[in-house]
């Protein structure tokens, strides 16, 4: 381990957080999944996590957060301290002077509990993209769009023509979020935080890790490098309770491969999950970064993660299916939390 993760591993405590979907249960509706979310946040914020981040997606049955900005004022009205925000506002479907209002506004009403953090995938399929009525070429532009809504949450400039009102002087933290070694420079580049999307596509992690360090530029917003890890979790009484639980995630990843509704299922015994070798295959690389145990295992699994990427803050995904499970699994993770070094 060199100088570096070491001082990174003592010095520094590592933060948790939440990413939400909305997920949409079998035989429920979408309030009734905004009502869990809350209940969720409220618990999240009670424990003390850090952030509680709502994801962008659109056209998918089972994921109820297309209106994003929406539920993170929905979360942020009702919470009291844990900072809301985006995993993230997908920037190709969205203007910048929209991005940099609806923030601006949440901002005006929340204070500094607002995070935006912001993606170059659409978080949908070309057709729904189109729907969008964004230009199809539009992630080509996002680090310029980036920086457009990077200056129009600062200080207006004296002869200033484009302004977000309410937007500027808001300065909301901006985050880069990806799964690329691209997003890991431009983070780099900009001076932000850098959130990598291990719950879905962990292949280069490590690669866009040691890029965004590497390759880190001071900017006024960031002063060192600041790393989020996203990755999936799942926690049973027993290992074979965890593996149990994490069939609802499977089920879920499987309808995603198939195009079929991502509605959150049951879990089943997981030698009933219906699926090809290849299937298989690819929802193991899926889930390559997941943590699924008891809570020994856990600790045991973040603590090695811990160790190895000196990571500052974990953002995980919680995909059970039994909506007192999840709340527990939050209690379990901030014993754990205690215990990592």
């Amino acid at each position: 381990m060199d100088r570096y993760l070491i001082w990174m591993r003592l010095y520094m405590s590592v933060e948790f957080s939440l990413l939400e979907l909305a997920s949409v249960r079998l035989n429920e509706s979408p309030c009734d999944s905004f009502n869990h979310a809350l209940d969720y946040a409220n618990a999240a914020d009670a424990l003390g996590f850090k952030r509680f981040w709502l994801a962008e997606h659109h056209n998918m049955q089972g994921i109820a957060s297309s209106a994003t900005s929406v539920l993170i004022g929905h979360i942020a009205n009702n919470t009291r301290q844990i900072r809301v925000g985006s995993g993230g506002i997908m920037l190709p479907n969205h203007s910048p002077l929209i991005v940099a209002e609806q923030f601006g506004t949440l901002a005006s009403l929340y204070g500094e509990r607002i995070d935006l953090g912001l993606g170059r995938a659409p978080g949908t399929d070309p057709v729904t993209s189109r729907a969008l009525k964004r230009d199809e070429h539009a992630a080509e532009n996002f680090a310029q769009e980036v920086q457009i809504i990077q200056q129009l949450l600062q200080p207006s400039q004296p002869q200033q023509r484009l302004r977000a009102v309410p937007g500027e002087d808001t300065q909301v933290p901006i985050w880069i979020l990806g799964s690329s070694l691209y997003s890991a420079g431009l983070a780099a580049q900009l001076g932000l935080p850098y959130s990598f999307a291990g719950h879905f596509a962990p292949t280069y992690m490590r690669a866009a890790l040691k890029r965004y360090r590497a390759e880190f530029r001071p900017s006024a917003q960031l002063e060192k490098p600041y790393f989020m890890l996203g990755l999936p979790i799942v926690w049973g009484e027993t290992a074979h309770q965890a593996q149990l639980n994490a069939t609802t995630g499977i089920q879920r990843i499987l309808a995603l491969f198939r195009g079929e509704p991502m509605w959150m299922r049951p879990p089943i015994d997981p030698t009933q999950l219906d699926w090809s070798a290849g299937e298989r295959h690819s929802v193991e690389e899926f889930l390559g970064l997941a943590q699924i145990g008891d809570e020994l295992q856990l600790l045991d699994g973040l603590q090695q993660l811990r160790d190895e990427l000196a990571v500052d803050e974990f953002m995980f995904t919680i995909d059970v299916f039994d909506k007192e499970l999840r709340l527990q699994t939050l209690s379990i993770l901030a014993n754990i939390q205690q215990h990592l070094r």
